[in-house]
């Protein structure tokens, strides 16, 4: 599903795959339901920010609510499993906290000043589903967490980028202002959709930071164990595979949307073994 970039509905979250341990499975559930239905909050129906905003804070209450062993009010089906997980695997709050001042961030705000901005956006939005993800594998070493991070954060870049075409019209730019500036561009001329040689150089731009970001997250595959490392292998190629695509269209993603097809899927796999 693509109706939304807070955190994209979670398209690359591994919900409770197969590739996922038994014991593990319900925690992962838990984690995507919360953050699956924080999203819909910001961002689904029609109702006004103020709304949104009021709904996400009674959300978060409720979270604290969990934390501390009371019952849930209006989200039993999110916060009764969520208490379960913190119970047993002591998730670390402050990343659930984190998604949540992303989502309220993205009731607000669709445009970013810097790639500063966008990265710390991102260190709240995405790299928090990777920290959770490894915390219930039980890999806490600093340069895992780092290279997880890296991984998220090109994950949702990826994302924007080949968006941009559902976004821009609804008023969405993702593309920092710090980079539109270095290629002569102004803001309006995305958001007009109009393709011009410094657009194009401006998506090429952002599609290498992507794909520097994700060989830097790379290596955490070797760090993760059994069957979950292999669906990180596939996690890290698809998002390298979606570059490529941009690519191949001419990184002309504020017109179109790029598509994977079977043999991209092959590719991702054939990827993942050579890893």
């Amino acid at each position: 599903m693509q109706a939304h970039h807070g955190v994209t509905h979670y398209e690359n979250f591994p919900v409770a795959s197969w590739l996922c341990p038994a014991a593990l499975r319900p925690a992962v559930v838990a984690i995507y339901g919360f953050a699956r239905t924080a999203d819909d909050l910001a961002d689904e129906g029609d109702v006004s920010p103020q709304e949104r905003l009021a709904d996400l804070a009674a959300f978060r209450r409720e979270l604290h609510a969990c934390a501390q062993g009371q019952s849930a009010q209006r989200w039993p089906e999110v916060f009764g499993p969520l208490q379960l997980v913190l119970g047993q695997f002591k998730l670390p709050l402050p990343l659930l906290e984190d998604l949540l001042s992303a989502f309220e961030q993205d009731v607000l705000n669709h445009r970013y000043a810097s790639q500063a901005q966008l990265l710390d956006y991102c260190r709240r939005s995405a790299n928090p589903v990777g920290r959770l993800l490894l915390h219930l594998y039980g890999v806490t070493n600093p340069l895992a967490l780092q290279q997880s991070d890296c991984i998220c954060t090109a994950l949702q870049l990826v994302n924007f980028w080949q968006d941009l075409s559902v976004d821009l019209p609804r008023g969405r730019l993702y593309l920092p202002a710090d980079m539109l500036a270095s290629h002569g561009l102004q803001a309006e001329q995305l958001l007009q959709q109009q393709s011009s040689p410094a657009a194009l150089a401006l998506v090429a731009q952002a599609v290498a930071w992507v794909r520097a970001l994700m060989h830097q997250g790379a290596p955490l595959v070797h760090s993760v164990p059994g069957r979950a490392g292999w669906e990180l292998r596939l996690v890290v190629q698809g998002g390298l595979r979606i570059a490529h695509r941009i690519e191949a269209m001419g990184y002309d993603t504020l017109r179109q949307r790029p598509k994977l097809g079977r043999r991209d899927v092959a590719a991702m796999v054939w990827g993942s073994c050579w890893m």
